[in-house]
């Protein structure tokens, strides 16, 4: 059938997510049947975090929120489902469920398996032992297409779990292509299209017309102010870096007691300054606290500090989201890009993470 034939295309080894689609003999389909086929490919995730709020005492008070958003199912192995979402879907939740099928009865627990917030990527495994056959019976594998195929004026669908509602559907167009977006100075290369994309949908699919996903819908880009300007990362850029998550084994949020330092202060390498200062993006170390961790590893002042266990970093706040997944006592790798000689030299190093004492915490709160 056309659907085995498609499904067979998007070739699972591994773990590793490879699109290989045969461009001959490809049927259209109307947005209906896209919906019939593909919507079991499309998942809702629900992320709940928590937040420490300090006041001027030295009070902690913890909130707890909850946002919606969206997945595509993109490999199956022995063990797992490995889901792609973006980053800003799971930072920093500590508890996500997922949703299959639209359905309140078929809602299982997930876990992050890696995120690379500079392109707000993420993938989220659940196991296959949670998950009845009868439901995995009815689940597909997303069939991923090219995107660097597309073409402006192709029509497109969006699938996602607009508002948090559950999964609808929007059509249109892809309004342009390679339309570079800059948001909290990290530049984005993304797919334009006026299909109407809203806050849950991020995470979601965005299918051109043969059922194949072209696209990672994402709300980040969008903005208030304007109609019929949606946004989704190109799948042909997203692959490589969805197989490299995919392959990391699972973290959770570790308790804040346990939880390690590095010991630094830096200060934020966005994309704008990386061009005014032909500087590397990431953490520009300003200062190493003595017999700290990153000391001892080797990290120096003038050091930017540009990937923390293999994932990419941008600035603080990412190295503070990462930072919440690795205890006291655990080597990590980290990457600098040091000056020498006038050019940037990429240096690996290996950090051992020392605690973290919550009274320092309070009287340095810039020291992480």
């Amino acid at each position: 059938s056309d659907k085995d034939g498609q499904e067979a295309s998007a070739e699972q080894v591994n773990n590793l997510i490879k699109a290989e689609v045969n461009k001959e003999g490809k049927t259209l389909f109307t947005p209906a049947q896209i919906a019939q086929k593909y919507l079991s490919s499309v998942v809702a995730i629900t992320a709940k975090s928590k937040q420490e709020v300090y006041s001027m005492f030295g009070q902690t008070r913890e909130y707890e929120s909850e946002g919606a958003g969206s997945g595509i199912i993109v490999a199956k192995n022995d063990k797992e489902l490995i889901i792609a979402t973006n980053n800003h879907v799971v930072e920093n939740a500590s508890e996500l469920t997922v949703c299959f099928n639209d359905s309140e009865e078929q809602i299982y627990t997930g876990y992050i398996k890696g995120t690379d917030p500079s392109n707000d990527l993420a993938v989220v495994g659940v196991k296959l032992s949670d998950i009845p056959q009868k439901v995995l019976d009815t689940l597909t594998v997303a069939v991923l297409g090219n995107s660097d195929d597309c073409v402006m004026g192709e029509p497109v669908v969006a699938i996602g779990n607009a508002l948090g509602y559950g999964q609808s559907l929007t059509s249109g167009y892809i309004s342009a292509l390679n339309r570079v977006v800059t948001v909290d100075n990290v530049t984005y290369t993304l797919i334009q299209t006026d299909a109407a994309i809203n806050p849950g949908n991020s995470g979601g699919a965005l299918f051109n017309m043969y059922g194949e996903v072209i696209g990672i819908n994402s709300v980040k880009f969008a903005s208030d102010k304007v109609e019929g300007m949606g946004f989704a990362i190109p799948i042909s850029k997203a692959l490589p870096i969805l197989n490299n998550l995919a392959l990391r084994d699972p973290r959770e949020l570790v308790e804040a007691d346990d939880r390690g330092y590095l010991g630094i202060y830096g200060e934020d390498v966005g994309t704008s300054m990386s061009s005014g200062y032909n500087m590397p993006v990431g953490l520009y170390i300003t200062k190493v606290i003595e017999d700290s961790a990153a000391q001892k590893a080797g990290v120096k002042t003038g050091d930017i500090l540009t990937a923390f266990d293999g994932m990419a970093v941008s600035g603080m706040s990412q190295l503070q989201n990462y930072m919440q997944y690795y205890a006291e006592g655990e080597k990590v790798e980290l990457t600098v890009k040091r000056l020498r000689e006038g050019n940037y030299e990429e240096i690996k190093l290996a950090s051992v993470r020392k605690k973290l004492h919550r009274r320092r915490l309070l009287s340095s709160p810039s020291v992480r």
